[in-house]
């Protein structure tokens, strides 16, 4: 299906209808449970991709002088998270093929919370990036995955799931942000407490995961669950001669068409893939010196350190509401440039902020720099648009993500040093807003009304 016009029924201003001719009760409640089972694990697996990056912002002048790091390994902790975001995400699809979906998304929320729990207790800087490394892939597969997910269990909502996704990684961003300083000063100031604590959020994130872990096949459980109803509801009729012909006509179109499906893309030879991974690297870039030094910025203009951490979360809650918006009207859009540049432009005044009067309009900056760093759920957005299948989505989400977070790599690590060696912010304010031109010109290219499987067939 083509989600660049696909719309559910309630997006369309219709309702949407409740049961099907046939639908007996048994396969309807199973259909339901298992939706409602899919939404829960992508909320609570989308509030536990962020908070191993922003508890650590939080507390990284303390990780720092616990650990005895330099300001140059601290940039390569920053570092880290694309690093393995790049390495590990390239194998999602070919877990997923194997195991399935549901299965890899599971393995990685128990690997964040291992990795959540080991790290602050390791006690050396390459422990704590190995136990950091381990929580990171877990995120990494489920970076990945999870608008391959959408794209199965929801085609006609690929707007609004992605929305809802977003929303729920935006909340997490934010919390980890805003509360960790505060628990660690309730768990007695000890910074490895504080950050150990948000491995119980994601042990939660398994359970959903749990009963969906047989759903390997190509389709989905409510589209097999749909083949049971129509099974159930014919209960043994026998068929016409014709009648058979036609089913098994239209079966032998299906498995064609499914096997079409299945051959790998050459999405090297797409444009507009190269230039979504580009827009997701710049983007990422933006996201993880963010994360992991604007609370040092704010704090080293005289912000105290509680408020720096609230700083943070307002930027990271701005992608809450936001999150939930801006996919659902990029669906609606045939081009969403325009919607890259209204972001982009937002990011360069919150720089601008930053680089002038850092603590004198703190707020302001926080806000804006919130509403920049929109761009990532509106890039997950075009991933899901600019595929035509679900495999396609699965292929284009590794590529962009993947060379996106190589691309990504440096930048943290090169504000670190530049901080290092300056003494100040100035320089590394200014490569951010220098980096935020060509985000949006690649941006404004990957938001054309086009797909990948367009592309490279075209070459």
């Amino acid at each position: 299906m083509d989600t660049r016009t696909a719309m559910s029924p309630t997006e369309r201003g219709t309702a949407a209808p409740t049961s099907r001719p046939g639908t007996t009760p048994g396969a309807a409640r199973t259909r339901a449970w298992a939706t409602r089972l899919v939404v829960l694990g992508i909320v609570l697996s989308a509030l536990n991709l962020r908070p191993a990056i922003t508890s650590l912002g939080a507390l990284l002048e303390e990780v720092r002088d616990g650990l005895g790091m330099s300001g140059s390994v601290a940039g390569l902790l920053t570092s880290v998270p694309p690093l393995c975001f790049a390495v590990f995400g390239v194998t999602a699809p070919r877990l997923a093929r194997r195991f399935g979906p549901a299965a890899v998304v599971c393995a990685g929320m128990a690997a964040i919370t291992a990795g959540l729990l080991i790290r602050p207790f390791v006690g050396n800087t390459a422990g704590f990036l190995a136990a950091s490394a381990l929580a990171l892939m877990g995120i990494a597969l489920s970076n990945v995955l999870m608008p391959v997910i959408v794209k199965r269990w929801f085609p006609d909502r690929v707007g609004s799931m992605t929305g809802l996704y977003s929303m729920a990684l935006a909340l997490g961003t934010s919390l980890a942000a805003a509360v960790t300083v505060p628990l660690t000063d309730a768990l007695g100031g000890n910074w490895r407490s504080g950050l150990a604590v948000w491995a119980a959020l994601a042990g939660t994130a398994i359970l959903p995961w749990l009963p969906l872990l047989r759903d390997r096949g190509s389709d989905t459980a409510p589209a097999r669950a749909g083949r049971q109803e129509r099974a159930e509801a014919q209960g043994g009729e026998v068929r016409r001669p014709e009648a058979r012909q036609a089913g098994a006509r239209q079966v032998g179109a299906r498995q064609a068409g499914a096997a079409a499906q299945h051959v790998p893309l050459r999405i090297t030879r797409s444009r507009t893939a190269w230039a979504l991974a580009v827009f997701f690297g710049l983007q990422a870039t933006a996201a993880y010196i963010t994360m992991g030094w604007m609370p040092q910025i704010f704090r080293d203009a005289g912000v105290p350190a509680g408020t720096a951490g609230v700083l943070l979360a307002v930027t990271m809650v701005m992608g809450v509401p936001l999150a939930f918006v801006i996919p659902r009207v990029a669906t609606r859009l045939p081009h969403q440039g325009p919607i890259v540049l209204v972001l982009g432009v937002c990011g360069l005044a919150g720089y601008a902020g930053l680089y002038f009067a850092p603590a004198a309009g703190a707020w302001a900056w926080a806000t804006l720099l919130g509403v920049s760093n929109c761009a990532f759920p509106l890039a997950l957005t075009m991933v899901g648009m600019r595929a035509r299948s679900g495999p396609g989505v699965a292929q284009l989400s590794a590529f962009a993500q993947s060379t996106g977070y190589l691309i990504s790599i440096p930048g943290p690590l090169l504000v670190g040093v530049l901080y290092q060696q300056s003494g100040g912010w100035g320089l590394p304010i200014a490569l951010m807003a220098v980096l935020m031109l060509p985000q949006m010109a690649v941006g404004f290219l990957a938001g054309r009304d086009r797909t990948v499987e367009e592309e490279a067939t075209a070459h």
